[in-house]
Order: structure tokens, then sequence, then C-alpha cells
């Protein structure tokens, strides 16, 4: 039996998918029940507006295995509001997380804070006697590195955005014609 939850857990896959959607009330909650209605989790939700004011980008990280991540992108197909997805797939996009990290960082560790800040080429944003705000810009597993070692210090609270991101090269042309394709 534990054999079997190992084989099932190794066919699990992260998939990053964007999404042009209608930058319309009520969009987002659509696509987020589309996914608690058939249980399944969402990792990670970041969402803007585009450089066209009448369309939204939606990043959206799901886990599950090659069915379920199939499943997810038929049903997000049927949605009125969705334009277009695009797989953001590692090696044909950039995709980039944001996280703000309030520090313990006193006159006995502040040097030592600071230099891992400037290894991981984050930026303090705000200090305070007793603290530091520290904004990292970078792919997850920076983040994820950053985090981990700022486990010697007193970490007070920190937050992440949820991973964002776009085609690398044509991708900007496609999206173009896409957006423009059914419009009156």
């Amino acid at each position: 039996m534990a054999q079997y939850a190992k084989k099932e857990r190794s066919n699990v896959k992260k998939i990053v998918l964007s999404l042009i959607v209608e930058n319309t009330s009520g969009v987002l909650s659509r696509v987020a029940g589309l996914f608690s209605r058939r249980g399944y989790n969402i990792d990670s939700l970041t969402v803007g507006v585009t450089e066209n004011p009448k369309l939204s980008r939606m990043t959206v990280v799901a886990r599950g295995d090659s069915g379920i991540l199939e499943q997810i992108r038929k049903q997000l197909q049927k949605l009125e509001d969705v334009r277009e997805i695009t797989e953001l797939a590692p090696e044909h996009s950039v995709c980039r997380e944001l996280v703000l990290v309030r520090v313990c960082a006193d006159g006995s560790n502040r040097k030592e804070v600071m230099a891992l800040t400037d290894i991981f080429r984050a930026k303090i944003v705000d200090v305070a006697q007793d603290s530091v705000l520290i904004e990292l810009t970078g792919n997850q597993a920076k983040i994820d590195a950053f985090i981990k070692l700022l486990a010697d210090f007193r970490v007070l609270e920190f937050v992440r955005t949820g991973i964002t991101g776009l085609s690398r090269g044509d991708g900007a042309e496609d999206f173009e014609n896409t957006t423009h394709q059914g419009e009156d």
C-alpha cells in the first residue's frame, strides 16, 4: 500500500497556467469556484489588469496527475470569461514571485541579515529599531532558498505574492493576436 502511495505521488506535476480573462466582476469567483467544485487545489493565484483594461491576466499554479491537469485545462476553456489559456513551461517562460519578510535585526545580527540580503540581491525597504523589512523578487527556488537561510534568524512575519509570469520571446505577438480576435 505504501509503495502505491509513493508511485501515485511521483505522478503529481505542477502546472503554471496564464489565463487572459474578461476584466469584469465575478471572473475570479468563477475561476476559483471551478477548482473548488471539483476538489482541485490552487497552489498560487495572481491577477492583474493587462495593457488592455478590458482584460486581466490570471496566473494559476496547480498540482495533479496528467489527467487532473488536463481536466483543469478543459474546464477552464469552458468558462465564458476565459479568452486564452497558455501553459507557462519553465523552459519557455519567465516566472517570478515577490516575498516581503520582516526579520528581527538588532545590533547583534543586523550586519548578517544585511549581508544575506545583499547575496540574494534583495532590498531592505524598511528599517526599525529591532527589525528590517526585506523585499525579494525571483523564481520560486530562489525565494525558497532565501527563506530557508532566514531560519537562522527570527522571522517575525512574511508574505508571498504567488507566481506570475509570461512566455518568452514571441509570446507577446500571440497575445496581441488573441486579444483582438472576437472583439467588436
